[in-house]
């Protein structure tokens, strides 16, 4: 350990293979003790002497790490785990995109539904022509299920999207509980 030990683990906190996608987690001297008098949160943050991160990633043989996406925005749809940044970069590069944010929604019969929030492009957009796009370069549970026209995408007080902002506006006071 130079200054950190870095490992991908399973929702257990037990190591996976390289190449498998799964949570970030950190150990070095250097990590939080514990948060202020939190012990719960504390409890929540640590797998053993490992801190999880929330993030979401890979790591290669070679030791270099890929952060997928965080936790919090993976989307669970149907059992199956769509990562929200894969979804925005298909979207993005769409002509007709200016701006994209992907988040779940709540959907009866998958527990959630990929929706894409976009800024058109000048001159508009195609929605048909958007999913068309997509169904080439996604599989079929990643396309966006709901498009939704908006004039801005809301922002952190950091100038970040704030998909916490987007997804509140489709789950209200639900908690995310998707099996």
């Amino acid at each position: 350990m130079l200054t950190a030990d870095v490992r991908i683990a399973d929702e257990n906190g037990k190591p996976i293979a390289f190449g498998e996608v799964g949570e970030i987690i950190v150990r070095s001297p250097y990590t939080l003790a514990s948060y202020y008098n939190d012990p719960e949160k504390t409890a929540e943050a640590y797998s053993g002497e490992w801190l999880r991160t929330g993030d979401v990633g890979y790591q290669m043989d070679t030791g270099h790490v890929f952060i997928v996406d965080r936790s919090k925005d993976m989307i669970i749809s149907g059992g199956m785990n769509v990562y929200s940044t894969e979804v925005e970069n298909v979207v993005q590069e769409h002509p007709g995109i200016r701006q994209v944010m992907v988040v779940g929604i709540p959907h009866e019969d998958w527990g959630e539904a990929v929706c894409a929030a976009v800024i058109p492009a000048e001159g508009g957009l195609d929605e048909a022509d958007l999913l068309a796009f997509c169904k080439q370069r996604l599989a079929a549970y990643k396309v966006p299920k709901v498009i939704e026209i908006v004039e801005d995408i809301p922002l952190t007080a950091y100038g970040k999207p704030d998909k916490k902002a987007l997804r509140a506006k489709y789950w209200g006071d639900q908690t995310r509980q998707v099996n």
